[in-house]
C-alpha cells in the first residue's frame, strides 16, 4: 500500500475541524494527523507531526494564516498549505501566495474537489479555486512581463499550454505522448527560464500572454 498522504487540519471553528477530519477519514489514500486551533498552534503541531499538507484558514487568533504560511517556510521539511477560507479579496490571495501557500480554495468547494486538490498538490502541483484564479489574471494584466515566451521551445509551450488548461503531469504525458520525467524536466525549464516560482505562476502568465484563451 503506498504511503497516504498525512493532513493536518488549521481553523478556529471546531465545527469545520471536525467535519473535513470525518469526511477525510472516509478516504482510503488520506490520514488526518491533527488538528489546530489557532495559527501557534499549527505551527508547533506542524513541526511536532510533519503533515504532508496542512488545510490553513486565513483568519486565525494569535497567528493569522499568512503568518503561519511564512513560519513555515523556514522549516527543513515544510508541508505544502492549502488556503480553505471564505476570504477572496485580493489582499489575501496575493498575500498567502506570494508568502508559499499551494492552493488557494474557498470553504464552497465540493468534497470531491477538495480531496482532488490534496492529492494534486502532494504531487507538487498548484491549484486556485476559479473566481481567485481570475483576480490573479487580472492582477498580472496590470504588471510587466518577466520574459518572452519566445524563450521557450516548441514542446515547452506545448507543456505551458497544458498546465494552463489544469492538466497534472501525468495528463499532459499521455496528452503529448512523452514520458512523465519528461514532462517534470519541462516544467522545470519553463519556470527557469521565464522566471516564476512555480505552477500556478505558469498558468496564469500562459493566459496573460495569451499562449491559451481558456
Amino acid at each position: 500500500m503506498p504511503d497516504k498522504i498525512r493532513v493536518l487540519i488549521a481553523d478556529d471553528h471546531a465545527v469545520v475541524r471536525q467535519g473535513l477530519s470525518v469526511f477525510l477519514g472516509t478516504q482510503d489514500d488520506i490520514e488526518v494527523v491533527g488538528e489546530a486551533a489557532d495559527g501557534e498552534q499549527a505551527v508547533a503541531r506542524v513541526k511536532e507531526l510533519a503533515p504532508d499538507i496542512v488545510l490553513l484558514d486565513l483568519l486565525m487568533p494569535k497567528l493569522d494564516g499568512i503568518g503561519v504560511i511564512r513560519a513555515l517556510q523556514s522549516l527543513d521539511r515544510k508541508p505544502a498549505v492549502i488556503v480553505l477560507t471564505s476570504f477572496t479579496d485580493d489582499e489575501k490571495v496575493f498575500a498567502a501566495l506570494q508568502s508559499g501557500a499551494a492552493g488557494y480554495l474557498l470553504k464552497d468547494v465540493q468534497p470531491q474537489e477538495l480531496t482532488e486538490a490534496i492529492r494534486r498538490v502532494s504531487e507538487g502541483e498548484s491549484l486556485l479555486a476559479p473566481s481567485v484564479a481570475a483576480k490573479l489574471v487580472r492582477e498580472l494584466q496590470r504588471r510587466e512581463p518577466r520574459a518572452v515566451a519566445n524563450d521557450l521551445t516548441d514542446r515547452e509551450t506545448q507543456v505551458l499550454t497544458e498546465i494552463a488548461r489544469g492538466r497534472s503531469n501525468k495528463e499532459i504525458a499521455q496528452t503529448l505522448g512523452i514520458a512523465e520525467k519528461t514532462v517534470k524536466t519541462h516544467v522545470g525549464n519553463i519556470l527557469q527560464k521565464l522566471n516564476l516560482a512555480d505552477r500556478t505562476q505558469a498558468a496564469l502568465y500562459a493566459v496573460r500572454e495569451r499562449i491559451v484563451d481558456l
